[in-house]
C-alpha cells in the first residue's frame, strides 16, 4: 500500500484512531447485548421489546462495520476480538439473564456511555479537522442518543 496523505497528520490520525477503537468496542459490545438480550426477553412486553431489540442491534451490526472501516480508513489497525474489545470498552457485560426492566435499563445506559464515548472522539476529529470522522460520530451520538430516549419511554 502506499503511504497515506489524507490531511491529517499520523499523530493525528492515531489519536482519532484509539478513540474510535474505544467507540467501537462500545458498539460492538452493546450490540452483543442487545442481541442476547432480544433472544432471552420475558414477560408482559415481550413482543414489543424482543422486535425493539433487533431494530436495535441490526443497526448497531451496521454501525460496527462503519466505525471499523474509517480505522482502517485512517490507516490503523481494527480490533476484532472479543478480548480485546473487553480491554477497550466501557459498556459493562451482564452475567446471566435479566428481568426485562432491567434489560432495558442496561440498554440505555450502554446507550448513554457510547453518546459519551462518542463526545470525546468527536472532540478529537474536531480538533484534527477530521469531519469524516466528526460526521460519522456525530451520526451515531444522534442514533444513540434517540435509542436511549426511546428505552426510557417504554417504563
Amino acid at each position: 500500500m502506499t503511504t497515506i496523505d489524507i490531511g491529517i497528520n499520523q499523530t493525528n490520525r492515531v489519536k482519532i484512531a484509539e478513540g474510535l477503537k474505544r467507540l467501537l468496542a462500545d458498539s460492538y459490545t452493546l450490540y452483543l447485548q442487545t442481541h442476547n438480550f432480544h433472544w432471552n426477553v420475558t414477560g408482559p412486553q415481550f413482543r414489543e421489546l424482543h422486535l425493539m431489540f433487533e431494530e436495535h442491534y441490526t443497526e448497531l451490526a451496521v454501525a460496527v462495520d462503519d466505525i471499523a472501516e474509517r480505522i482502517r480508513t485512517l490507516d490503523v489497525p481494527a480490533p476484532g476480538t472479543y478480548k480485546e474489545f473487553s480491554k477497550l470498552s466501557a459498556v459493562e457485560e451482564v452475567e446471566g439473564v435479566p428481568s426485562a426492566v432491567k434489560m432495558v435499563d442496561l440498554l440505555t445506559k450502554g446507550h448513554e456511555q457510547v453518546v459519551k464515548t462518542s463526545r470525546a472522539v468527536l472532540k478529537l476529529a474536531q480538533a484534527a479537522d477530521d469531519e469524516s470522522t466528526a460526521s460519522l460520530v456525530s451520526d451515531r451520538m444522534r442514533v444513540h442518543e434517540k435509542t436511549a430516549w426511546m428505552l426510557r419511554a417504554t417504563r
